[in-house]
């Protein structure tokens, strides 16, 4: 059991800083970071990825926090329209940053004419250890509160309640999910693999865990981060299917 303890903010002098925040941003630092010295070692194109960083994360802060107000909390933010903007406190859907940030690099991509299915392979390496980063902010600042639990990763929460943090969990695996990586590249596998891994072990990992969310939008008993872990689980295949067939046509 892991006692309650929340941190939101510290101060440097009299600034605050916003944990939340301070942390996603390093998360996207030191993915980038990362999937750079992987396109380095591939010799491949490595300053591709501090080119795309600027708009990924413009168009993924934009698009997460409209997915966040229009499908989550629509009634919330239609009564505190002013509230819309205030992105450092929290409230940033992680599927419509990951499908804007993509989207984004697609298109760079496609306008260097770069071999996508082999640099989207190689640019993915660093985003488990991103996410890992961020989802500590949400874990230290408690946005993500989960039902009752007897696991020993439980919160003790003020109430007496022992609830799964959710922040947590997927910080933890998602830290798993990286050293997975380093593995498989340890094993030089195939580029495309970590596209499979991470779709795969991401949408599972996302799917099981939200029925563990007490406080979160459903439609027809799913959220909707649940039907977007179906389709990112497709992709998974699809991936699996392309590998098998290039292989086979060589």
């Amino acid at each position: 059991m892991i006692p309650y303890f929340e941190l939101t903010t510290f101060h440097i002098g009299p600034i605050p800083i916003q944990v939340w925040g301070l942390l996603v941003a390093t998360g996207f630092l030191v993915g980038a970071k990362v999937s750079e010295r992987h396109l380095k070692r591939l010799g491949l194109e490595h300053k591709l990825i501090f080119d795309m960083l600027g708009w990924m994360v413009l168009w993924a802060l934009i698009v997460s926090r409209l997915v966040h107000v229009f499908v989550y909390e629509p009634s919330y933010y239609f009564a505190h329209p002013s509230e819309i903007i205030r992105i450092w406190e929290g409230g940033l859907s992680i599927y419509g940053g990951l499908i804007a940030a993509t989207v984004t690099a697609l298109v760079i991509m496609r306008r260097r004419r770069l071999d996508i299915w082999k640099y989207a392979g190689a640019t993915i390496f660093g985003l488990p250890l991103g996410i890992a980063i961020g989802r500590i902010g949400c874990f230290l600042t408690d946005l993500h509160e989960g039902t009752a639990t007897d696991f020993f990763l439980g919160v003790k929460y003020p109430d007496g309640i022992i609830r799964h943090n959710l922040g947590l969990y997927e910080s933890l695996t998602s830290f798993l999910l990286f050293g997975i990586f380093l593995f498989m590249n340890k094993k030089r596998v195939q580029e495309g693999w970590y596209l499979v891994a991470f779709t795969m072990w991401y949408s599972l990992i996302r799917f099981f865990m939200d029925f563990l969310r007490i406080a979160d939008t459903r439609y027809f008993n799913l959220t909707p981060a649940q039907y977007l872990s179906i389709g990112l689980f497709v992709i998974g295949i699809l991936c699996v299917y392309r590998i098998q067939t290039h292989s086979r046509s060589r």
